[in-house]
């Protein structure tokens, strides 16, 4: 319970840190207009067309006697928008640090300036190798969260269970992969791979679920994720910071658990990652 609350502290620390730093503020709202005008046409196009392309993709329907064929086909529409509506949620996250990798790595980098020596760790790695490797570990994450999807949709069907403990479960699973986004624009500045990443936030659960389960909830209010987003990647900044500080400057909630292995000069790492089951 401790970790949820540290979770959901650093969420609000970090609205409270872009709402004193307006111009990072404005920057940030650019990524995320972006994407949910793209997000909100596919779904338009989803709830326009999705009972044609349901039509198209069951023709053995075509003969059934009404009213079972728009009761069935009214179904298989409703769950295609359903799924849509999943998807966008679990993606948004993704596709907008993609569009506003720049962006969000100079809050992120001024983040850290502004809380520590007034210095932020770099990559080194020009921007186009920054890109494809967010995009490379996105679409790993996305993966991941589509079978986790999968299985959840499949559990829904389950009578009591499937309306009651399935969707707090879905929050709970959204916000570990939220999590693992936005902490993504921090960790990869310091050269943690996407395996130890998982690995750090596995051994921290609930100061993950504390930070993204509230995240997922908001982000299915519309326009809302938009303006949570630079606040998001802010607090997520300060949340690394502190997993990663000295075991006597940690701060409280955030004690310093087995980070990750150490890079060396030369890319390799030099102590094998903590094992584990891989969300």
């Amino acid at each position: 319970m401790r970790d949820l609350g540290a979770g959901f502290g650093y969420l609000m620390k970090g609205q409270r840190w872009v709402a004193r730093h307006g111009k990072q503020y404005g920057w940030g709202l650019l990524p995320g207009l972006i994407t949910l005008v793209l997000y909100v046409a596919a779904l338009v196009c989803l709830a326009v067309w999705g009972d044609d392309l349901i039509s198209w993709a069951t023709p053995f329907a075509d003969d059934w006697s009404s009213p079972w064929q728009g009761l069935f086909r009214g179904f298989l529409t409703v769950v295609l928008f359903a799924l849509g509506l999943l998807l966008a949620v679990l993606t948004f996250t993704a596709v907008t640090l993609l569009v506003g990798q720049p962006f969000y790595e100079s809050l992120s980098e001024e983040v850290d300036r502004s809380e520590g020596d007034g210095t932020a760790p770099e990559s080194g790695l020009p921007l186009w190798r920054d890109l494809w490797i967010s995009a490379r570990d996105s679409l790993r994450i996305l993966v991941r969260a589509a079978l986790w999807g999968v299985l959840l949709f499949a559990c829904g069907f389950l009578p009591f269970v499937g309306q009651t403990v399935v969707p707090v479960i879905g929050f709970f699973v959204t916000g570990f992969f939220l999590t693992e986004e936005l902490t993504a624009v921090a960790l990869q500045r310091r050269e943690v791979q996407l395996r130890d990443r998982l690995a750090l936030l596995r051994s921290r659960k609930g100061l993950a679920w504390g930070f993204g389960a509230p995240l997922a909830v908001a982000f299915l209010v519309p326009f809302v994720a938009v303006f949570l987003m630079p606040g998001a990647v802010a607090g997520a900044t300060l949340m690394v910071r502190d997993l990663e500080a000295p075991s006597g400057e940690a701060q409280p909630g955030a004690r310093p658990a087995t980070t990750h292995p150490q890079t060396a000069p030369d890319g390799n790492q030099a102590d094998e990652a903590p094992q584990g089951t891989a969300w």
